[in-house]
């Protein structure tokens, strides 16, 4: 029985697939990989190759056109192999690419698309800033004309696949000020004058991200993806499928921490039986169960109706309401499962240890609790 009406053969078809590429291609090596800092750039192609990559791309650039829920469903699977740095980075594209494929000239998408989607290339996208993060319309980053380039200075922070990646798409300020004068550029990673500084990370390890910097950076202006002064646009329509992403990705974590507490449960023996006989060990593991299936509900709910009405300003405010909660959910199961396991769970390798580090990013990339909040109270017709 599919979990939810939305969810076709077909999806549950390609759940499995993706589940087998997991279990084979990342989860025996993601702790050493997650040690390492790093993942091998081959699992780009592999991932490509299985019909991962491109999936809700177009196909005329070697995408898979598809609905909210194929990517809900690879973004469940993804996260039980317990590395959200890992996720993050090799779908960084979701977020770099989606612009280009939207607005970009068809020049630019014929030029850039089919070796993002094949796995040859690695996509970025560069909007924070080091004074600024979720307030867009206020970024500093500039781009001055001068013949037929762009001249690009600033920086940008907390960049996932900062390092190594190969395109950039980077908001920049072209115009005055506010969100009026935001263009969008693309940036290849050889351009003279642009350098990138490692961060080091909390979690996600295995995640390069990195601050950017922008030293008279000259790109033609065919990188121009969309028009001149119009990025805003497109910046704000790619947050909603981020963030549509980071909870689908935030249900997966929160169940795998729900299975791995359940199981350390039921194994466990203190003072002569399991620990699962224990009454407060069972009502964690109750109020955990009660969460999952709480923030899936919502999750698959939110998605349902974007797919209905994608600009619909009631379900706008549902889907920041849904990062919310399931990030929340999230950051509650990990702390629940570690608790569980006890020393088990503080030690470093362990799927439950590693998601706990990274359940605070969660409610802090694409758009902070508090902001998410904010959003919703505007887009709400109270």
């Amino acid at each position: 029985m599919n979990p939810h009406p939305a969810f076709s053969e077909e999806h549950a078809r390609y759940r499995d697939m993706v589940r087998r590429f997991v279990a084979k291609e990342i989860t025996p090596y993601v702790g050493a990989w997650d040690e390492a800092e790093e993942f091998p750039r081959e699992l780009y192609r592999k991932a490509a190759a299985a019909g991962i990559l491109g999936v809700g791309f177009p196909q005329e650039y070697g995408g898979t056109p598809a609905d909210y829920f194929y990517r809900i469903a690879s973004a469940e699977e993804f996260a039980q192999a317990g590395a959200g740095g890992l996720s993050a980075s090799l779908f960084s594209h979701t977020i770099g690419a989606p612009p280009i494929a939207a607005v970009g000239s068809l020049e630019l998408k014929a030029r850039v698309l089919p070796a993002i989607l094949a796995g040859e290339k690695i996509s970025a996208l560069a909007i924070t800033e080091p004074g600024g993060g979720s307030d867009v319309a206020s970024l500093r980053s500039r781009a001055r004309r001068e013949g037929g380039d762009y001249v690009v200075d600033g920086e940008k922070t907390f960049i996932t696949s900062g390092m190594r990646a190969d395109y950039y798409t980077v908001a920049v300020r072209t115009g005055g000020p506010g969100a009026a004068g935001i263009s969008l550029l693309l940036v290849e990673r050889e351009r003279e004058g642009f350098t990138r500084t490692p961060l080091k990370k909390m979690g996600w390890w295995c995640s390069d991200t990195a601050t950017l910097h922008f030293d008279h950076v000259r790109v033609p202006a065919a990188n121009l993806i969309g028009e001149e002064n119009a990025g805003f646009r497109a910046i704000m329509l790619n947050f909603n499928s981020e963030r549509l992403g980071m909870s689908a990705g935030a249900v997966g974590f929160a169940q795998a921490c729900l299975e791995d507490a359940l199981a350390w449960a039921k194994q466990r023996q203190t003072f002569g039986q399991p620990l699962i006989e224990r009454q407060a060990i069972r009502h964690k593991l109750v109020e955990m169960q009660t969460r999952v299936h709480a923030a899936r509900a919502l999750l698959y709910d939110t998605a349902w109706k974007l797919m209905q009405a994608p600009r619909d300003a009631r379900w706008i405010a549902q889907l920041a309401m849904t990062k919310n909660f399931t990030t929340d959910a999230m950051h509650f199961c990990a702390d629940a499962a570690v608790q569980t396991l006890g020393g088990a769970g503080f030690i470093r390798g362990s799927r439950t240890e590693r998601i706990y580090r990274e359940a605070k990013v969660m409610q802090i990339g694409g758009g902070s609790t508090e902001i998410m909040k904010d959003l919703a109270a505007r887009q709400l017709d109270w």
